[in-house]
C-alpha cells in the first residue's frame, strides 16, 4: 500500500509503498478515507522534534507522518469488541516514532484511540476533529477555570484556536480571541466574547484594557510565548502547546499540554460536530502523492481550515 513519509528531514514528504499493517489482538484496522495535514506533521518532517525532544525520533529509513484519521474498519482484533468491519470511525496516532502514520492507505490503531465517526459529518471534514479537538480539550481540563472565568484564546481563527474558543465558550468561560482583524467576525461566531486583532501594538495592554488585571489564563495555540503569557494576571495559568518551556513570571502557572488519544474523549468531540456545536472547517483537499504540495500550502500561512489528504 501506499504512504507519505520523511525520508530526509528537511526534504518534501516522499510517498513510498510499504506492507499492509495487521492489527493486534487490541487494534483495528482502519481504511483511510481522510487524514488532516497539521504543523505537527511539518515539525516532523522538517525534524523539529528530533532536536528538540532527543530520542523521540529514532534514525530509521523513514518516518511515519499523519495523526489525525478518518475512514472504515475492515479488521479487528481478537479482543475488540467496541468496533466491526464496516464502522465508520475517527481516531488519533499518537506515537511520533513509527515507520507509517494516518498518511496512508490503511492505518493500524488501538481500539481505545478510536471513536465512532459524528453522524452526518463526511469523512474529510471529520478528520479534522482529533488532533486538535483532544488539544483544546485536554488544555482546558488541565487548566480546571471555573465557569465566568476569562480565557485568551491566541491563534483563535485557527484549528486547534477555533476548537479552543467553542469548547471554552460551552463550559461557560468568557473568551477573548486574538487572531487576524478579517476574522473577528468568525472568531465572534465561534463564541468569544471580546477580540483583540493581531495588529495591535501590545496584546498584553489590549487584552488587560478588556479583562482589568489580565486573562485567568491563556491557551496559547499560536504559540506566541511571552507576549501571551503578559496578559495573563498574576497567579493565573499559560496553556504552553509547543514542547519548548518557557520560565513563567509573576507566579503564573505554565500548563504543558502532551496530547494523548483518548477514544472516549473523542467520542465526546464526535458528538459536539454531529450535533453542531463543534464547527468542523477544511481549507483544500489534495490526493496522497500530493502530500508535498500540501505542506507547501501549509507552511506558507494564513490558513482557516485543515488541509486534508484523501488516498
Amino acid at each position: 500500500m501506499r504512504a507519505v513519509v520523511a525520508r530526509s528531514f528537511g526534504e518534501p514528504p516522499s510517498v513510498v509503498e510499504v506492507p499492509v499493517p495487521q492489527p493486534a489482538r487490541h487494534q483495528v484496522r482502519i481504511q483511510v478515507q481522510a487524514a488532516a495535514v497539521n504543523p505537527v506533521d511539518r515539525a516532523t518532517q522538517e525534524g523539529f522534534l528530533s532536536a528538540h525532544r532527543p530520542g523521540v525520533v529514532s534514525p530509521r529509513e523513514h518516518i511515519g507522518l499523519g495523526w489525525d484519521v478518518a475512514g472504515i474498519v475492515t479488521e479487528t482484533g481478537a479482543d475488540v469488541a467496541a468496533f466491526r468491519p464496516g464502522d465508520a470511525v475517527i481516531g488519533l496516532r499518537d506515537r511520533l516514532d513509527a515507520a507509517v502514520g494516518t498518511f496512508a492507505e490503511q492505518v493500524v490503531l488501538d481500539a481505545a484511540d478510536v471513536a465512532a465517526a459524528p453522524d452526518g459529518i463526511d469523512p474529510v471534514a471529520a478528520s479534522t476533529i482529533p488532533l486538535n479537538g483532544l488539544t483544546a480539550l485536554q488544555a482546558l481540563d488541565a487548566l480546571g477555570l471555573p465557569a465566568g472565568d476569562t480565557i485568551l484564546v491566541t491563534g483563535a481563527a485557527g484549528g486547534l484556536g477555533g476548537f479552543s474558543v467553542e469548547l471554552a465558550a460551552l463550559r461557560g468561560l468568557r473568551v477573548t480571541g486574538a487572531a487576524g482583524e478579517s476574522d473577528e467576525e468568525l472568531v465572534r461566531t465561534l463564541g468569544a466574547s471580546q477580540f483583540v486583532p493581531r495588529s495591535a501594538v501590545s496584546l498584553a495592554d489590549a487584552v488587560r484594557d478588556l479583562v482589568p488585571g489580565g486573562a485567568g489564563a491563556v491557551l496559547d495555540a499560536a504559540a506566541l510565548g511571552f507576549p501571551a503569557m503578559d496578559a495573563v494576571r498574576h497567579g493565573g495559568a499559560y496553556v504552553n502547546v509547543t514542547p519548548l518551556h518557557l520560565n513563567p513570571v509573576r507566579g503564573i502557572r505554565e500548563v504543558p499540554v502532551h496530547i494523548h488519544a483518548d477514544g472516549s474523549a473523542l467520542a465526546a468531540l464526535s458528538l459536539l460536530a454531529a450535533t453542531g456545536r463543534l464547527t468542523l472547517r477544511v481549507a483544500d483537499t489534495y490526493p496522497l502523492e500530493q502530500a508535498p504540495a500540501a505542506f507547501k500550502m501549509l507552511a506558507s500561512g494564513g490558513l482557516r481550515g485543515r488541509l486534508v489528504l484523501v488516498p
